[in-house]
C-alpha cells in the first residue's frame, strides 16, 4: 500500500479541501478542489464513482477526519485523511 506521502504526491490522487470557501481562497494546496464539509454527504455518489484515491484535508485534520468517516459510511473505500493544511504542505515537500 502507498504511504500518505506517496498518495499526496501522485498526480492521479484527487485532493479535496473540506474547509470553507473563504479559508480555501486564503491558502490551499495547488490543484485541490474545495468541497466544504457540509457538502460532503451530498457529494458521496460523485466520490464513489472516482477510481483514483482521494485525500481530504482541512485546517487541523478534524473536519477532514469527519468527512472521511462520512464517505466511508457511504461506501467510498479509497479515501484518506491528509490532516491539516500544514501536514499536507509538509507531505508535498
Amino acid at each position: 500500500m502507498n504511504t500518505l506521502k506517496e498518495l499526496v504526491k501522485s498526480p492521479s490522487t484527487i485532493v479535496v479541501d473540506v474547509r470553507s470557501p473563504w479559508e480555501f481562497e486564503m491558502e490551499h494546496i495547488p490543484g485541490a478542489k474545495n468541497i466544504p464539509l457540509e457538502e460532503i454527504l451530498y457529494k458521496a455518489e460523485e466520490f464513489k464513482s472516482q477510481k483514483n484515491p482521494i485525500v481530504l484535508y482541512c485546517r487541523s485534520g478534524n473536519r477532514s477526519g469527519m468527512a472521511v468517516s462520512i464517505l466511508k459510511q457511504k461506501g467510498v473505500a479509497n479515501v484518506f485523511n491528509g490532516g491539516g493544511l500544514g501536514d499536507m504542505q509538509f507531505l508535498l515537500n
